[in-house]
């Protein structure tokens, strides 16, 4: 069973990120193969700092790392340091309908929002495709937002498989729905894009002061909160605390007597805590970039043995070699 994983360098890993995609992905290293890419093709579509991207990048491979990402046991590379992939996206794209990226709903989202409409937010489904085509990947964590963007890979897979003979793995899903879609500050889904997150490794003051700033209603705290679980707070301490402790804030929280300030004081404390030895970890690694930066090589090297395979296979099915 191989797994496979990805992540854009767009900016600052918060715990939507951890929750929604990055745990998940890095305990399925107990139960089979597994493969990571740090999107920075993606990443083009939205990005147009090259420094920027660079650091990003960096980050990002620290934060794996630093999470628990073991890249002796998996592969771990850069996505543009395997070329293959773009070869792909346009084997696989050549048979893609029109129709198919026009219904994405990310891309019109993201234009509804004021990205630039251009190719590579369109085709951003395609390259996925090949990101995942390309190593006959078994099954793909997503977040329900991604869902939509993998049952399209499936299309393309069956679609090609159809037209030039069995060549690729058709993916499986598989999404946690109780830690999918992980929420935001102001309640929305936690995302860059709404400015709304809390960060993995964030500094202690500013993320003590996000979290303090979480708007809540006007009822007092002695007022009993039916709604308890639809708290902000709630929902983000059932992911950082253990399952106990979070029920038992519910708990007060709807009976009344649990003001909101210590609410938030308490959960402040348990995402600290939480993350604490993943903060000791990639401080440890920032020290240590060597060593970052050979993981990812190998890694690459590893991920082009599988890519060239399958490239190989996907030229001779459809004529090209």
């Amino acid at each position: 069973m191989r797994t496979l994983t990805g992540i854009q360098p767009s900016g600052t890993l918060h715990i939507g990120n951890y929750f929604g995609a990055m745990r998940p992905a890095i305990e399925a290293q107990k139960q089979g193969e597994c493969f990571y890419f740090i999107a920075d093709y993606h990443s083009m579509t939205s990005l147009f700092d090259p420094a920027e991207r660079r650091a990003n990048t960096m980050d990002v491979a620290l934060d794996w790392l630093a999470c628990g990402l073991d890249p002796k046991h998996s592969v771990f590379w850069k996505q543009s340091d395997v070329p293959e992939v773009c070869e792909l996206t346009w084997l696989i794209g050549s048979l893609t309908p029109m129709g198919l990226l026009e219904r994405a709903h990310s891309y019109k989202d993201k234009t509804a929002r004021g990205l630039s409409a251009n190719f590579g937010l369109f085709a951003y489904p395609v390259l996925m495709a090949a990101d995942i085509l390309l190593y006959n990947s078994d099954l793909v964590p997503v977040g329900k937002d991604q869902k939509q963007h993998l049952e399209m890979t499936r299309d393309i897979a069956i679609k090609f498989n159809q037209s030039y003979g069995e060549t690729f793995v058709v993916p499986e899903e598989q999404i946690r729905d109780d830690v999918a879609t992980v929420p935001g500050l102001d309640g929305q889904k936690m995302s860059k894009s709404y400015g709304n997150t809390l960060d993995i490794f964030g500094g202690e003051k500013a993320m003590r002061k996000k979290i303090m700033s979480i708007v809540m209603d006007s009822r007092t705290p002695d007022e009993p909160k039916p709604d308890a679980e639809k708290n902000i707070a709630i929902q983000i301490l059932k992911l950082v605390a253990p399952a106990d402790v979070a029920l038992d804030y519910e708990n007060r929280l709807r009976a009344g007597g649990l003001g909101y300030g210590d609410l938030k004081k308490a959960l402040f404390e348990h995402y600290w805590n939480f993350f604490t030895s993943y903060r000791e970890k990639r401080a440890e690694l920032a020290g240590n970039l060597d060593y970052v930066e050979q993981a990812l090589t190998d890694g690459a090297e590893r991920a082009r043995s599988v890519a060239s395979e399958v490239l190989t296979k996907a030229r001779t099915a459809c004529g090209l070699s």
